[in-house]
């Protein structure tokens, strides 16, 4: 915009042509640039407020959002990346009417018919972000609160039986078999225990904040796993490393236990996670109860007597224990009533 000043010349300005915004210094400045995207930006905010993607941007910005660990942020933010595409120039308007769950079920049994787990994922992604913007006010419905689930995960047999732990053990070099170590006598994650540090054993246990739960437990240690922690290097600040003293990063660890994995032979789907639900098996075989269990591995005791329901039906040495005792029973009725 040309204007005449007094003394005869002519000033010119410029302005952000969606917002009016007046636009600092001349083109193709630095100024001028930055003051463009400046303005441009606030018009993006503008466009997409009260929209889904406001909603997530709201979200991701939240304590609720930051406090998560690292890696389940940057799975969440692949899944949130999907939602916005398909969904965020949708009005809250829209999306908090529970006439638009079948449409977004819709969506999600379409990505179901090649990918069920990854639909899952996106679809909760967005179930997320709504119940967060209902409990602040944002939206007053959420209405895929509850979705029935495409992927079904059945695990309910991984089990690290005694022999799996010894072929891996065969197979794997002392970094892994450490970890192994670590996992069936503490029952914590994999990511808990690449971050656990030398600081959290003080010769006896093991103090640590899980990192998805944000529970703090403490392990007295076994005898076996307080001898290997004695006797491993301390090259690092963590307890678990790389050969070369390094610590371990998620995509790391999980190539070197894929090998030994392969190594050992093992024709079993067996996944590392699977040594938490065998470590309540192993606590539970023990005499603990789901409450002690529970202050081992920091579920809560619901989960603990869900896990043990799916798991401990399928131990051999349980179902061995329990005919060993039915047998005695009926030793014992049948001296009874000879006598």
């Amino acid at each position: 915009m040309r204007r005449p000043l007094a003394d005869g010349r002519t000033e010119t300005y410029y302005y952000h042509r969606a917002t009016g915004t007046r636009l600092q210094g001349e083109p193709g400045t630095p100024e001028f640039l930055a003051s463009f995207q400046s303005a441009a930006k606030a018009a993006s905010a503008d466009r997409s407020a009260e929209t889904v993607a406001w909603l997530i941007r709201q979200y991701c910005d939240s304590p609720q959002w930051k406090k998560l660990a690292d890696s389940t942020r940057e799975i969440g933010a692949l899944n949130l990346k999907a939602v916005e595409d398909k969904w965020g120039t949708t009005p809250l308007m829209h999306a908090q009417n529970p006439k638009a769950r079948p449409t977004f079920l819709r969506w999600h049994d379409k990505l179901a018919e090649t990918h069920p787990r990854a639909a899952d994922a996106k679809l909760s992604a967005l179930a997320r972000v709504l119940s967060w913007g209902l409990d602040r006010g944002h939206v007053t419905h959420n209405p895929i609160a509850t979705f029935e689930r495409a992927y079904r995960a059945h695990r309910a047999e991984k089990i690290w039986l005694p022999e799996h732990v010894a072929a891996f053990e065969g197979a794997a070099p002392p970094e892994l078999r450490l970890a192994l170590l670590l996992a069936l006598h503490t029952g914590q994650r994999q990511g808990d225990l690449l971050r656990l540090p030398w600081s959290g054993y003080d010769g006896t246990a093991i103090s640590l904040r899980q990192g998805k739960s944000g529970r703090k437990v403490w392990i007295p240690a076994t005898k076996a796993l307080r001898a290997a922690l004695d006797a491993a290097p301390r090259r690092a600040v963590t307890i678990l490393t790389k050969p070369d003293g390094e610590t371990w990063t998620k995509d790391a660890f999980t190539w070197a236990w894929g090998r030994a994995f392969e190594g050992a032979a093992l024709q079993e789907d067996l996944h590392f996670h699977d040594l938490r639900g065998t470590a309540v098996t192993m606590l539970s075989e023990a005499g603990c109860t789901p409450q002690e269990i529970a202050t081992i591995t920091g579920h809560s005791v619901a989960s603990v007597n869900k896990i043990l329901e799916v798991y401990l039906a399928r131990t051999r040495s349980l179902a061995q224990s329990a005919i060993i005792k039915l047998d005695q029973h009926r030793r014992v009725k049948e001296a009874a009533s000879d006598g």
